[in-house]
């Protein structure tokens, strides 16, 4: 009954802010609607960078129901490369990454999502030191997690840690998180 409401809501909305929570709604749902509203909700408002900001955090902060649907990892790895998703522009790497790292710890503490994590720090340290700072701060408090997460949470730390050209304020960040 909800999963129909919803998908109600979403078609007969009258603004964006009830067609957004209906989508909301059915991104954290397994009803396969919620491929189609994605669709159509992005075709929508295609022409406002604020608005497809927030379906970025949508899908980034989207959790599994099943235990054999894909990783959410798998999602946003393909929106990176989405032609309204531009690794330079501070407010689009927030919503996706940043919506990910720390809206999404379910998805995001697992090995893959950590190497993911120290692919990014190391990617955006080249350019703009001062997002990859704060995308950095995830990890810092690292050794507060059970000690299975903490294994590999360490490994993504002293990937970064170790890279070349590192700006001081990651690598500040990165040596408190490991000292």
């Amino acid at each position: 009954t909800a999963i129909d409401l919803a998908l109600k809501q979403f078609e007969h909305a009258g603004n964006m802010t009830e067609r957004y929570g209906a989508l909301a709604a059915l991104v954290q749902s397994d009803a396969p609607a919620r491929f189609d509203a994605l669709e159509a909700f992005h075709q929508r408002y295609l022409g406002d960078a604020l608005v497809l900001d927030k379906w970025f955090q949508l899908q980034a902060g989207a959790w599994r129901w099943a235990a054999d649907a894909a990783p959410t990892l798998e999602r946003v790895r393909e929106l990176l490369a989405h032609p309204a998703f531009a690794i330079r522009n501070p407010n689009k790497v927030y919503a996706l990454l940043g919506t990910f790292f720390r809206g999404n710890p379910g998805e995001f503490h697992t090995p893959e999502g950590h190497v993911f994590w120290a692919e990014q720090i190391i990617a955006l340290n080249g350019i703009n030191p001062q997002v990859a700072a704060r995308m950095a701060r995830t990890l810092e408090r690292w050794k507060g997690f059970a000690p299975r997460y903490q294994v590999t949470m360490q490994a993504a730390l002293e990937k970064v840690a170790g890279t070349e050209g590192l700006s001081p304020d990651v690598a500040e960040i990165i040596g408190k998180a490991l000292g």
